[in-house]
Order: structure tokens, then sequence, then C-alpha cells
């Protein structure tokens, strides 16, 4: 094999990117991460935190099947919080801000000092097609390298264009080139491509900012960690023995929303500069103030970018506006009257490949063995970028060695719901996932993550033996905690029974039953009935499970059924054109999707219960006539 010979190529080295990459290494797999510049390998470009509803779920996940962001995330954070503790566990989440230059410190090692993976400086150019399969890749220095799969991960880069106020900046983000001809590329080889736009905020100096007018946001060292192979929820924060950095909580007012409405033509968006559609759950300051005309203010967030570091992200002030009227706004924000603004916010246009073209592996319909993951495909977020890195380097090695190719569904996890999403329904406008897009979300919090995908991640091969012993070990005490439940009895007169406040009890009951009811805590059992104390995830794992039953067992009652439609599989080349019952809107969606499933082919929009159920009988019948033929 020549040095330019790869069995996978990943392009692209942002989140979704160093999953790709290391999860084909960890595969076994000869593996070449192609990189515009090595010093930026996993740069947090827009803001410096990680987590959240439904992001902090994938995080979990993603750790769960082998991945990496968790642990890097656990290395780097300076701030932690559980959010939503207020709610259900479904919808509870940890959201971190870390060190951004230590995160991507971290990342850089541990892609350079991973067997089988070569990390090389280059822009890619051409994505080298024939046959219908996809070759290799071709760079700008003339340099071609040849590999059985590829994994484009470009993230904003596709003829990047930064936008602040009425300069135009052509970048894939502030200080980078952008990617001109692989755009074109992927193009010729016939994918369909459209424009999206994001933005960041601007950066200040903590040093300018009266922070006794905020509001203080101290950190939870016990809400941690993210990965399942971090040690404890309290780790020593970088052997100094410091505290967790805090954040600030302040509000625009009136004189902000003055200003920017006095300039509003100035913006890039507003001003008709942007052709790209913007982020519908992060808008720019600019959208809050036109679309919320009522709210009197606006919550603004100032978070601490690094331990070494006076730069503060201010969350939630994300503009497109000139850089002059971004410092006057933001002098307006009780704190922030004498700002020094470091760096302007800026939006970001760029191109993407619209998802439905893609199979839930994330391969390319019309190329084989071409992946694409992360911005590319229409999402936003590192969390999003990186899961389905992890998943399209998965499955490039997978289609390598000719297995079925790994397809999370979406009663399995977050990561399924978000690439179900995307290849059934396409994107509008940047996709972020919710806690709200999973039907089945009870069964899929954060809390039992490694319980969902661990064993797949094993089965895959990406989950090494110390994972698999500490996750078996868990696993194990969750089971022998629920039988000592279920097994021990507790008397009327028991003392346990006063000591729980279970009082005038007229018959017996198991420590299960009592731990079903919702003042009764694990803690409080277990110190009532002398049981030993167990790691807090495996308390949590039970009470939660014993508490939250009855809602669990409908909900898996409920994935059962739809499970059905999941388990009748449409035929990759069927000729919906043939099909004279659908409607012409059905014709062109389903040619469009190639759905694999009955459930898929449901979820498309614009498809109706009466297409389903003409598929189901095309299908049935289909089904007989090969039987009939054997």
């Amino acid at each position: 094999m020549s040095m330019y010979d790869y069995d996978v190529i990943v392009v692209g080295a942002g989140h979704a990117g160093c999953e790709a990459a290391l999860a084909a290494a960890r595969l076994g797999r000869s593996t070449l991460l192609l990189t515009i510049n090595i010093s930026t390998v996993a740069q947090m470009a827009c803001n410096c935190s990680l987590g959240g509803p439904a992001k902090g779920h994938l995080v979990r996940e993603i750790d769960a099947l082998g991945g990496q962001q968790a642990l890097a995330t656990d290395a780097a954070y300076t701030h932690i919080r559980l959010i939503n503790t207020g709610k259900g566990p479904a919808v509870h989440a940890l959201r971190a801000q870390v060190d951004k230059r230590q995160y991507e410190a971290y990342m850089r090692r541990t892609l350079m000092n991973q067997p089988n993976l070569k990390l090389v400086q280059a822009m890619v150019e051409e994505v080298i097609v024939d046959g219908g399969r996809v070759r290799g890749v071709h760079t700008q220095t003339g340099t071609t390298y040849y590999s059985r799969a590829v994994v484009v991960t470009t993230g904003t880069f596709l003829k990047g264009l930064i936008h602040i106020g009425e300069t135009q900046i052509h970048a894939g983000r502030a200080g980078e080139f952008a990617s001109e001809g692989l755009s074109d590329s992927l193009r010729d080889i016939g994918l369909e491509l459209g424009r999206l736009k994001t933005g960041t905020t601007p950066r200040i100096d903590k040093k300018t900012v009266d922070l006794s007018k905020c509001e203080l946001q101290e950190s939870e060292p016990e809400a941690g960690p993210f990965s399942f192979m971090s040690p404890d929820r309290a780790r020593p924060i970088k052997d100094r023995g410091e505290s967790l950095l805090p954040c600030w909580l302040t509000y625009t007012n009136d004189r902000t929303r003055d200003v920017i409405l006095a300039n509003l033509e100035r913006s890039a968006m507003y001003g008709g500069r942007i052709s790209g559609v913007g982020p519908r759950y992060c808008p720019s300051i600019e959208d809050k103030i036109v679309k919320f005309p009522d709210r009197s203010r606006h919550q603004v967030f100032l978070e601490q970018e690094g331990w070494d570091t006076d730069e503060l992200y201010v969350q939630g002030m994300s503009t497109s506006l000139p850089e002059d009227v971004q410092i006057e706004f933001l002098r307006t924000i009780p704190g922030l009257e004498d700002v020094h603004v470091f760096r302007p916010g800026y939006a970001i246009e760029y191109d993407f490949v619209q998802p439905t073209q893609l199979s839930p592996s994330l391969e390319t319909k019309k190329v084989g063995g071409l992946f694409l993951a992360g911005q590319i495909n229409g999402t936003s977020g590192y969390e999003e970028a990186a899961a389905q890195g992890l998943i399209a380097g998965i499955n490039a090695c997978r289609q390598l060695s000719g297995d079925e190719p790994v397809v999370i569904e979406r009663s399995q996890g977050y990561i399924g719901v978000m690439i179900d999403d995307l290849v059934t329904k396409g994107v509008a406008d940047p996709y972020r996932l919710l806690t709200s897009r999973a039907e089945h979300r009870l069964l899929l919090r954060q809390d039992n993550a490694d319980l969902r995908l661990t064993p797949l991640g094993r089965q895959v091969g990406l989950v090494d033996d110390a994972r698999w012993d500490r996750f078996t070990h868990k696993r194990d005490m969750i089971d022998q905690a629920h039988s000592v439940l279920r097994q021990t009895v507790l008397k009327p007169s028991s003392p346990a029974m006063s000591a729980l406040n279970v009082a005038g009890a007229q018959r017996s009951f198991t420590l299960e039953d009592l731990l079903r009811r919702p003042e009764i805590t694990y803690s409080a059992i277990r110190e009532a009935g002398g049981l030993e104390e167990l790691p807090a995830d495996v308390e949590e794992q039970v009470e939660l499970g014993i508490k939250y039953s009855g809602y669990i067992e409908r909900q898996k009652e409920q994935v059962l059924q739809a499970e059905k439609l999941e388990h009748v599989s449409v035929p990759h080349d069927t000729d919906y054109a043939s099909m004279p019952s659908l409607s012409r809107q059905a014709k062109e969606k389903l040619d469009v999707v190639r759905p694999r499933t009955l459930g898929q082919a449901s979820r498309i929009p614009g498809i109706t219960p009466a297409d389903t159920a003409i598929l189901a009988v095309y299908v049935e019948k289909l089904r007989k006539k090969m039987d009939t033929n054997k």
C-alpha cells in the first residue's frame, strides 16, 4: 500500500470529523484525516458550551457508544450545571462550559496518538468518483489520496461567507479560508446543495464588565461528569484545586431594542445581503427584537471561555450588525456600559447538502462509499455534528467489511431521532435537536444512555474491555438492587416503616412498593432498610426505574406497536411511479427519500395514512410473489 492509499478518508477535523476519524481508526481501518488547519482541530468557533436539553443526551449517547466528545468535555470543563431539574427526568440535561483551548488540545492529542490514524493539513478540492463509487479525494496542492470510503464533514466551510453589517469576507469561519472547489465537486457528482446561515456573538473583555450589576450563576460540580468512564461527579479541577468558574446573567432593555431597530437595515440579514436561511431555535438578537416586539428584555449570559483568558462569550447576542452598532447596543446592557469588544459577532452562510439524499447510514444514495456528517447535512451544534460523525465513521468501516450498517432506531436514542428526521424530512433551516422531537423520550433519558447503547457499541467494536467491564458491573449492581428491593418485606410493626413515615400501615410492603411512593427516595429506603450504599448513578437508575415503571412500560408498548411498521422493509428499487393509487405528491416524495421501511415512509412530510396503506398493500403483494417463486 502506498502512502496515499487508505481505507477511510475523513475531510474536515471539526467535531464530526474527529469522531468519524477516531471511530474508523479504532475499528482497525487505516484512516486519513484532512483538515485545512491542524491548529484548529475541534475548534469551538461559535460558543464555549456543550450539552443542554437533547444536546446533553447526545453527548452521553456518543460516550456510551465509545466516542470521545464526553471525555474531552470532562477534561476541559470550567462550569457545569444540571438543568431542567424542576421538570421530569426525561428532560434533565447536563450543560457545561469548557476551556476552548484545553478542549481543542485534548482532542488534537487524542487524534495524534491514535493508532491507524494520520492527520494531514490540506484543503480538499474534489471528491473522486468512478463507476458510482468514491475512490478518494484531490487537494488544492495537487495531491491525490485514494480510499474506499470518504466521510465529508466540512462544517460551515463550503463557500463560507462571513457578514458583519455591510462587510463580506470569504471564510469558513473567522480567520480561516473557505472551501470553494469542494462545493462544485459535490454538485458535479449529482448532489443537490442549498444555502444556510448561522452566526456567533461578540467576545468581550471581562475586565471592562461591572459584574456587580449582573446575577451570579455558580457552577454545580456535583452535577457532572458527562462520560460514564469519568471517575466521579466531583472531579478535581486542573490539578490546582481551583473551584469551577461561574457565569453571569444580565438582560437587554428598551435602549438595546431602540439601537437595534434604528440600525436594522445595516444588519446583513435584514439588509437583504444573506440568502441562507438562519436557525429557528437560536435566533440572532435582531430576530428576537423583530419577532418578539412585546418582550421588554432578553436574557444575556456572560460565559467564560477558559481558565487563562479574560474573553467572555455573550450568549444570546448572535448578530450580523456592523461592529460599531454591536459596541453601541452592548453598552446599553447593565454591567456592559464601558465594555471593550475583543472580537465582533458575525453571521456566516454556507452550502449544505439536503440530507434526504442520504440513507440512514449517512451514505449518499448517488455515490457508494461517500458519507456526509455534521453541518453539511443541515444541522447546527457541536453535539449533533459529533453524533453524525461517529455513525458515519462506524458505517464507513462496516461497508468495507460487508456488514449491515448501524442504524439506531428512534426508540433507541436521540441519535436515531436526529438521523431519521434528517434523511426522512430534510431541512428548511439549520436543524437543532430538541427533546420534543422524541416521541419516546422517557425511555431516552441522559442517565440511561449507557444501558441503551453500550451493548451496541461493544457489538460494533468501539467499546473496549475497560468500558465494558465498568458497564457490566454497573448493570449487575442495578439488577441486584432491584432484586433486593423486590424481596425485602417490611411488616407494619417494623421500625423501618416508622423511619419512612409510613404510619398506620395495615399490611406488609416490599421496599419496591414503598419506593414507588413519590415522597420516598432510594437513600431513605437504604437508610431505613440497612442496605449497602451504592454508586450514585446506580441508585439513580434504580429509583427512576421503579418510580416511573408504569410510564416506562406504557412507552415500551407504544414502541412495540410502532415497530410493526419499522419491521416491514420497502425494497430500495421500488417503482413508485408505477403505483396508480398513490398521489403525484406521494410518488415524488417517496422517490426522493426511498424509505427503507413502512415506518420511515409514514414519517415523510406529505405522506398520508392512505399513502402508507397503499404502500403496505404493494409490499405485501411483493412478499407473497417472492414466496411463491421460491
